[in-house]
């Protein structure tokens, strides 16, 4: 049974012009400790699927279910409880909180959740992400990869089953981005977890298993080739 499962969903939002379909009629299934990137355009609905799939919105129709579970039978509570436990999440702009350290931005999902001893996790993942060095550094004192990668020791520190990247290495030069890349795939190879990305850089998206596209809010191609 597929671990991620997407039936028949589509999204729509009304505006000042009138109805706008975002999504229409995605299926979709994603194996445990795949790898599945999302393709498409600016405006294509790449976003507004992994929010659906992440839990973080609902479908207009159809529903998104995790590990069996109908994301549309659950309040938002709940639905945030889920998403604690289970995912991860990894976005284009970092999202860190600037008046806190690396090592505490990267302790503050773990202290949040009551892990035991999240700093000693977050020691070790940022030594991980080779910021060993770097743990009393605030955002403003840290370069774009770096911060990316205070982003990923502080997405894996709850050791997620999923994660959700949205174009991880959108705001990176090139050799920046694929450094960030391999760390990504590393420590997804060794936690195991599902990793989801929205992407435009194609090159990232032929790292993963599979690559789905989609135009216009419609998935127009699978591809199901052996990850590169």
């Amino acid at each position: 049974m597929a671990f991620i499962e997407a039936h028949s969903i589509s999204r729509k939002v009304e505006t000042a012009t009138g109805e706008l379909q975002i999504l229409s009629n995605v299926d979709l299934s994603i194996n445990r400790a795949e790898t599945l990137a999302i393709v498409g355009a600016s405006g294509s609905g790449k976003s507004t699927l992994l929010s659906l799939l992440a839990g973080l919105d609902l479908p207009s129709t159809g529903y998104v279910a995790i590990d069996n579970v109908n994301l549309s039978d659950l309040d938002e509570e709940s639905r945030a409880i889920l998403r604690g436990d289970k995912v991860g999440f990894i976005f284009q702009s970092f999202l860190l909180v600037q008046s806190l350290t690396a090592l505490e931005n990267v302790m503050l999902p773990a202290e949040l959740a009551g892990v035991r001893n999240p700093e000693d996790h977050a020691k070790e993942l940022l030594k991980k992400v080779g910021l060993a060095e770097r743990v009393t550094h605030f955002p403003n004192q840290l370069s774009g990869g770096e911060q990316q990668r205070v982003a990923i020791a502080r997405a894996f520190i709850g050791k997620p089953e999923i994660l959700f990247a949205d174009e991880p290495t959108g705001n990176l030069d090139r050799a920046t981005g694929e450094k960030v890349e391999d760390l990504l795939f590393e420590l997804n190879r060794e936690f195991g977890t599902t990793l989801v990305v929205v992407t435009h850089d194609e090159r990232l998206a032929e790292r993963c298993h599979r690559i789905i596209r989609i135009e216009q809010g419609t998935v127009v191609n699978q591809n199901k080739e052996a990850e590169v």
